[in-house]
């Protein structure tokens, strides 16, 4: 915690963007906009199954435009794409509190999504790989703390917000901060005094016919396709939980406040195992530790599918909070590692557009099947081997032949 600290103290400034950056994008993820789904459908008179369509239409619209969007942070100064990303947050809040049918509340969603769920945290974990080199894994998991840091503080904001002024209100409030506060203040922290080096990134000239790593190797190597499974299995497997937690609940004799105290461990345990994450990445690398960072997940499968008692709620929850806080320092690292830092962010918006698919089928598929009757012992033994048979692939993936691929640049 000392070597932290000291880190900290010694960059401040850029830490400060990685972290802001990340945690203002938990207002386009999934477990603050729940909390104003009731409400949201009472106010435009639209059903369930009509907002969780829309819902999820927009969440995979969003993964198709962001592997253009999140590409351009490769060609463009740090500043403009963080100003840029700012005011797409702040036109989406804008919008949603001015909806008055699906229309609004579509476009709204697909906005907060694309720009809050994707491209502000891809602005500060990619910033993060980018200029640090030593000390990368460190740089990115104290970025990805925003996200439990907004797990914990967020929901409270929102339930205090709505019952002050209504849903349309904060979003309208939140839409605001966004300009007289966020603005600003990313303005400032990417200026060239800071990130000097990742903003020039763009003018550092190339080798004349010398080609670089991006998204087609990636998409050419076979160690990609064998690590894949396992690179989605974290965001399809929670998204797949917190969205039945309710049918959980009921199968495991939990009860709903039970849970929603045991998610104050979830996001503790991600915000810790984020910071040992990256210390594990500078001393050993991302792509040594990458089959590792499933075990917890695999761990929590097994617990929900096989482990009766209330008190297996906090274990998984432990469980998950781990795998959520591994996985950020783990492949944010391994990437640059294997394929340069010139073009990360095509190939982080690649990946990352891959991942929010994963987090709109896994409840489609989780609904179908528990509709289909069957049970929650089966349903998660599954999810575990898939796991398991993730984790054996990903072993003789990049961990196994950790190369730099041939056109891997700086």
């Amino acid at each position: 915690m000392f070597a932290y600290l000291t880190f900290i103290s010694r960059h401040k400034a850029m830490l400060g963007f990685g972290f802001i950056a990340v945690f203002w994008g938990n207002f386009g993820q999934s477990f603050f906009i729940a909390w104003f789904g009731a409400d949201i459908q009472s106010t435009l008179g639209i059903t369930a199954s009509v907002y969780g369509s829309a819902y999820s239409f927009a969440t995979l619209l969003s993964a198709l435009i962001v592997v253009w969007l999140g590409g351009l942070i490769d060609k463009v100064s740090l500043r403009t794409y963080s100003i840029a990303a700012v005011a797409g947050l702040a036109a989406a809040c804008l919008i949603l509190s001015l909806a008055q049918g699906l229309a609004g509340f579509l476009l709204g969603i697909f906005l907060l999504r694309l720009f809050g769920q994707s491209l502000l945290p891809h602005t500060g974990v990619t910033s993060m790989a980018r200029y640090f080199t030593e000390s990368r894994g460190k740089a990115i998991s104290v970025a990805m703390t925003g996200v439990p840091s907004g797990e914990i503080v967020l929901p409270f904001l929102a339930v205090f917000l709505t019952g002050l002024v209504g849903w349309q209100n904060t979003f309208l409030l939140i839409g605001i901060a966004a300009v007289i506060v966020l603005m600003p203040v990313m303005w400032w922290l990417s200026g060239p005094s800071i990130f000097a080096a990742t903003n020039h990134v763009k003018s550092e000239p190339l080798l004349e016919g010398v080609a670089v790593a991006g998204r087609r190797a990636v998409l050419k190597d076979y160690r990609f396709w064998l690590a894949l499974p396992g690179l989605v299995a974290n965001p399809f497997l929670i998204t797949g939980i917190f969205i039945h937690q309710n049918f959980i609940v009921a199968a495991k004799d939990w009860t709903v406040s039970w849970l929603a105290i045991c998610f104050v461990v979830y996001g503790i345990s991600h915000w810790l195992s984020s910071l040992l994450a990256g210390a594990l990445v500078d001393r050993y690398k991302g792509v040594r530790l990458l089959p590792f960072y499933l075990v917890p997940m695999l761990l929590g499968m097994l617990v929900l599918a096989f482990v009766p008692g209330w008190w297996t709620a906090m274990m998984l929850m432990s469980l998950l909070g781990m795998a959520a806080g591994c996985s950020p320092p783990v492949t944010g690292s391994m990437w640059a590692e294997i394929y340069g830092t010139r073009t990360l962010g095509a190939i982080r918006s690649m990946t990352m557009a891959i991942m929010v698919c994963a987090t709109a089928a896994s409840p489609v598929l989780f609904g179908y099947v528990l509709d289909a009757g069957t049970e929650v012992r089966t349903l998660f033994g599954f999810c575990a081997l898939y796991v398991a048979v993730a984790i054996i692939l990903m072993y003789f993936s990049y961990p196994s032949h950790p190369h730099r691929h041939a056109l891997a640049a700086e």
